[in-house]
């Protein structure tokens, strides 16, 4: 009796394990995980901080797992690498030659490692490479790439293969040390997502090309379904920036009123020198604060916890962005006494730079609010403070400059307790002007025109003049028997009829060289060169500034006529408001829309929120799992086709067919060309433990075998079996099996399959439900049968 032929289990590729690949793929996965902080520092500051970093602590793991270091050998070298590399990639600014280690670079990384963090969730963007704050990034690649190659070169193939875990843990703090704007995301996504899982598979040795293209077209149908359906579910829904969430220590609200110190200017500092400017442009002035919050006593800077408002003072990195556009010059700043804690600043910062003995000190209490271009040192700024700005200077616009320009889409503080005569007034100064330039124009001309000067100094000979700037004063300015007051009261009512009329305003207090000074290369500015005016927003052009105050030379004198009585409303009632450009755009959410659309019909209505969250639903869930699906369809197909369709040989034999995908898609398949009782052989030995004994006399396991064992049958052999003699039975007997005949050997086929997923693990039976590797076999068999 001829024995029976044994065929030998297939062998599974043994993982595999080389120190180039799992650094090269390490360490560029930690680079690119990284790319989030780009935008935080700038490309010239990040990229050698992240590159460097990532090949400093790939280089130091592989080195140290070749040498068989231990743990804390590798971790004393990996702290003693951060801080001899660590001063040219991390802290250049303080390194000596922007290199060398010295102690205080030594000592400012070390600080640098548990503080850094806060210091750049504080700062604005771009940061650059002052002090400390490359030590983020460098510590994330550098210490990432240290733990994910030492993981990966020190545990067995199958275990190291989860450093790919290390890039995406790292992730998480970047994408919270970020900003809103992304670097390339979908690419460096597509790349990390598609460069790891390969990577894993190569580790565990069931790397294929398919699978490589799987995952890509994968990634890519996630991809373009987040770009369709992305925009819908993220409408209105800004990305989550931590640092925006993060509310400054500064509140402005604990100072003074800066427009309530303007009578101080004039009476205590008038002849003091205050600042000294070089380089200041011909027509500029420096401003001290701005102010757009009203509470019927003084205007204010508005509260920290304003969305645009000025009180949102931040600390500034290396950089600054502008938002105003203008000449770009470079001024030097000197305080010679300037109480309080407002730094005087001239346009737009991009840049400052605080200079003097104490200049660490200084720039650690700086705090800019970029909205409104003022700054501020929060203890106080010292006399002798000195810096460095590089600042864009808007230019000075007249009406006509502007044309017909609309008011510019910002939010403001409503003002409140607003005077009566304010709205009067500015209705009938405003009269028939068209357009919102034309109105603020007409604004600031009516109230020089119609006032008169005077700081209310009555020991140096002023006409009497009350200091303030709240409701009863601005009611005696407006509505009195002479409007007599300075920058102080008219830049306070100009504001506030410019809100009236609808246009977005606020106040700037500051200092303005006189006629001989201007387009001087040095400006010394004492308090007589104090100043209040208005800033008035405009689409497209910024804030523009408007002069109320009338000229100093126009002052009241003893035969002044009283001021002509205000019109009552019963006689001359307000113009009608100004036309539509002088209303807030329509997108404004704070403004009422007279011309809103009519509501849609309650069906729609009731319909699209529906609709839009099947789409946000349905969408991305056919796009992900359609693949899943198809093929759980197809396999159903098949299935249902072999038992039912065909004669009643053909469907036993397709019973057998459907044993023998099973086991293809269980990653353990039939050897081709051999029969039914050889095939049965093979699938009994490789879905049951087979014990081999080596010379030692130990006994050993394959690790599939070992797998088999814990989830073993007693039935899989028998059952494959007899499958096998009864299938030749019929193919090869007499006559055709009865229907009845049919079913039961249908039966003994799912109770053959359950026992050959039962003797693999859980993970596998999950794969072998979506696998296509026995369609892929079955259609590659029919197309041979055709070329046959």
């Amino acid at each position: 009796m001829t024995a029976p032929v044994v065929v030998a289990p297939t062998q599974v590729r043994a993982p595999r394990s080389r120190p180039l690949v799992d650094a090269a793929v390490l360490g560029v996965a930690q680079a690119l995980v990284l790319l989030p902080l780009v935008p935080v520092y700038g490309w010239r500051a990040a990229l050698p901080a992240v590159v460097g970093g990532a090949f400093a602590g790939t280089v130091l793991a592989v080195v140290a797992a070749a040498r068989r270091w231990g743990g804390p050998v590798t971790a004393a070298l990996a702290v003693a690498g951060y801080l001899l590399i660590g001063p040219a990639l991390a802290a250049p600014t303080v390194a000596l030659w922007g290199w060398l280690p010295t102690p205080a670079a030594v000592a400012t990384l070390l600080r640098g490692a548990i503080t850094v963090w806060r210091e750049v969730l504080t700062l604005d963007p771009s940061l650059g490479g002052s002090g400390n704050l490359l030590a983020a990034p460098f510590l994330l690649a550098y210490g990432g790439s240290v733990v994910a190659v030492s993981l990966a070169r020190r545990l067995d193939p199958l275990a190291g293969a989860g450093a790919a875990v290390v890039p995406l843990v790292t992730l998480v703090p970047a994408l919270l040390l970020g900003t809103a704007e992304t670097v390339q995301p979908v690419p460096a996504g597509t790349a990390l997502a598609v460069g790891l899982l390969a990577w894993v598979a190569w580790r565990r040795g069931s790397l294929a090309p398919r699978r490589v293209v799987a995952v890509g077209v994968l990634v890519a149908v996630a991809v373009a379904g987040g770009a369709v359906v992305g925009p819908v579910v993220g409408q209105d829904r800004p990305r989550f920036v931590l640092r925006d969430e993060i509310v400054p220590p500064f509140d402005p609200r604990d100072q003074a009123s800066p427009l309530s110190s303007f009578r101080r200017f004039v009476k205590d500092w008038r002849e003091t020198d205050l600042v000294t400017v070089r380089g200041l442009p011909e027509g500029a002035g420096v401003r001290i604060a701005t102010m757009d919050a009203f509470d019927g006593v003084v205007w204010d800077v508005a509260g920290a916890e304003a969305a645009e408002g000025s009180g949102r003072f931040r600390r500034v990195g290396e950089s600054i962005q502008a938002t105003e556009r203008g000449e770009r010059v470079t001024v030097e700043v000197e305080v010679h006494t300037l109480p309080g804690v407002w730094l005087p600043t001239v346009g737009y910062a991009e840049r400052i730079e605080v200079t003097g003995p104490d200049a660490l000190e200084l720039a650690s209490t700086l705090r800019y609010n970029d909205a409104t271009g003022t700054a501020v040192l929060t203890d106080g700024v010292p006399d002798g403070t000195r810096f460095t700005a590089q600042v864009v200077v808007p230019p000075a616009l007249a009406a006509e400059e502007l044309g017909a320009a609309g008011v510019g889409a910002v939010r403001l503080p409503e003002p409140r307790a607003v005077p009566e005569g304010v709205p009067l007034l500015a209705g009938e100064i405003a009269g028939t002007a068209s357009t919102p330039a034309l109105v603020a124009e007409a604004l600031a001309a009516g109230l020089r025109e119609r006032g008169w000067f005077s700081h209310g100094l009555v020991e140096s000979g002023d006409h009497p003049s009350l200091s303030g700037h709240g409701a009863d004063r601005l009611t005696t300015l407006l509505t009195g028997d002479l409007m007599v007051g300075d920058g102080e009261q008219y830049a306070s009512a100009m504001a506030l009829m410019a809100r009236e009329m609808g246009l977005p305003s606020r106040v700037v207090l500051g200092l303005v060289p006189d006629e001989e000074q201007a387009g001087a290369e040095e400006v010394t500015l004492s308090g007589d060169d104090v100043e209040a005016w208005v800033e008035i927003a405009f689409d497209g052009h910024g804030w523009v500034a408007f002069d109320p105050t009338p000229d100093e030379s126009k002052t009241p004198r003893e035969d002044t006529p009283e001021q002509e009585a205000q019109p009552q409303p019963q006689v001359r009632q307000p113009p009608p408001p100004p036309p539509d450009p002088v209303t807030p755009p329509d997108d404004d959410t704070e403004q009422p829309r007279t011309d809103a659309p009519p509501e849609p019909p309650a069906v729609a209505g009731d319909l699209r929120p529906f609709l839009v969250a099947l789409a946000v639903v349905v969408v991305p869930a056919l796009v992900l799992l359609g693949p899943f699906l198809l093929v759980a369809l197809l396999k159903a197909r098949r299935r249902a086709r072999r038992r039912t369709a065909g004669a009643p040989v053909e469907r036993v034999v397709g019973g057998w067919e459907e044993l023998l995908d099973q086991a293809r898609d269980l990653r353990r398949p039939a050897p081709e060309r051999a029969t039914r009782r050889e095939t049965a052989v093979h699938l009994a030995s490789v879905f049951a433990p087979v014990a081999v004994g080596p010379p030692s006399g130990a006994t050993t396991e394959r690790p599939a075998d070992r797998a088999g064992r814990r989830g073993r049958r007693p039935g899989v052999a028998g059952a494959v079996a007899g499958l096998a003699t009864r299938a030749d039975a019929v193919v090869f007997g007499p006559g055709e099996p009865t229907p009845e005949q049919v079913e039961a050997y249908w039966q003994q086929v799912d109770a053959a399959v359950r026992s050959l997923q039962e003797a693999v693990p859980a993970r596998q039976r999950l794969r072998a439900r979506w696998s296509t590797a026995s369609l892929r076999s079955r259609r590659r068999e029919r197309r041979a049968a055709r070329r046959g």
